[in-house]
């Protein structure tokens, strides 16, 4: 909560300076540079030496250092910072939160007011998501640990890998879920929109279709978990929700469905499985068996072919059909 209260202030700030027209321009994205000038009102707000440096001292300051900055003069300025702490083991607790500031500050407020719990730069899950994406992974578990040699009985085992692959599971499901809210709803026969909040539909929209996996990827990645074929799987992921919403479409819109497409979402639905597999492999340090690979596919084709005929059978008997 502490953190969504200093982005709100943000947010603020760049709405107070908008209506003073006290934002500029630079080359760079003007989101970030607006926000940049908004940290830095923020800065100058706070009390500083016991407050006994006013507002006018303040800006008397800045007024006489703005005109000497230079790009080479903070680039020296972060050469002599960066020496002088360089000896010190505790300068990465130091590093490491003026790094998150910045980032926050530069990255974090796109489309802040209307979605707070998605951000384009950094992967974060939910509880909720966590919650929802738990029966996956225990199914994962009793289904694939077998394949790895791993006892899903012990406790050990499965909490050596949980970590990642539950954040990996829940970001994915997070995603899934944002998908389904731009997926179609009849409300008056054959019509298409069903009452959704426009602009929080455009947001989802747009953040949807930009490499949503990217943020995932890049934090596998540094783990040194990445590798090209998860990345592939992720991208297929990509793929399967916009056909998805295609194949939904479609249907309220009684339009032609191609069997190829509606085969092809069934053999894509199980990406995430796929992805967990993988990262199975590369935690384990293992070369990945594709016998095991294609013997799998199968199976998550047929499970999923299992589970929607399951899915129909049930709405069939709840409307009456």
């Amino acid at each position: 909560m502490e953190e969504l209260r200093k982005l709100e202030k943000v947010q603020r700030m760049v709405q107070f300076m908008e209506s003073r027209d006290l934002l500029v321009t630079c080359s760079s994205s003007n989101d970030h540079g607006h926000r940049f000038l908004a940290n830095l009102m923020l800065f100058l707000l706070q009390p500083f030496g016991g407050g006994d440096l006013s507002t006018n001292d303040k800006c008397s300051l800045l007024s006489h250092l703005i005109p000497r900055l230079s790009s080479q003069v903070l680039e020296e300025a972060s050469i002599c910072i960066n020496e002088d702490l360089g000896a010190m083991e505790e300068n990465d607790g130091f590093q490491q939160n003026h790094v998150e500031n910045a980032f926050r500050g530069c990255n974090q407020l796109k489309e802040y007011n209307l979605l707070q719990r998605y951000n384009e730069n950094m992967a974060m899950v939910s509880l909720d998501s966590m919650e929802k994406a738990n029966s996956t992974l225990e199914d994962f578990c009793r289904s694939y640990f077998m394949f790895h040699e791993l006892d899903v009985t012990k406790p050990q085992t499965i909490f050596k890998y949980l970590p990642i692959l539950s954040f990996t599971e829940s970001y994915i499901y997070q995603l899934d879920k944002m998908n389904e809210k731009l997926l179609p709803t009849p409300t008056d026969g054959d019509s298409v929109h069903g009452g959704k909040d426009e602009k929080t539909t455009q947001v989802l929209a747009s953040y949807i279709s930009n490499d949503p996996v990217q943020p995932l990827a890049t934090l596998l990645k540094h783990k040194d978990l990445l590798t090209e074929r998860i990345r592939k799987e992720l991208t297929l992921g990509e793929e399967y929700w916009a056909l998805e919403r295609k194949l939904c479409y479609a249907l309220i819109n009684k339009e032609e469905m191609l069997i190829d497409d509606v085969m092809k979402a069934i053999h894509l639905k199980s990406f995430d499985y796929r992805v967990l597999n993988l990262l199975l492999y590369q935690l384990r340090g293992a070369k990945v068996e594709e016998l095991h690979m294609d013997f799998l596919s199968v199976s998550e084709f047929l499970v999923e072919v299992s589970d929607d005929l399951y899915d129909y059978e049930v709405s069939s008997v709840v409307h009456g059909f």
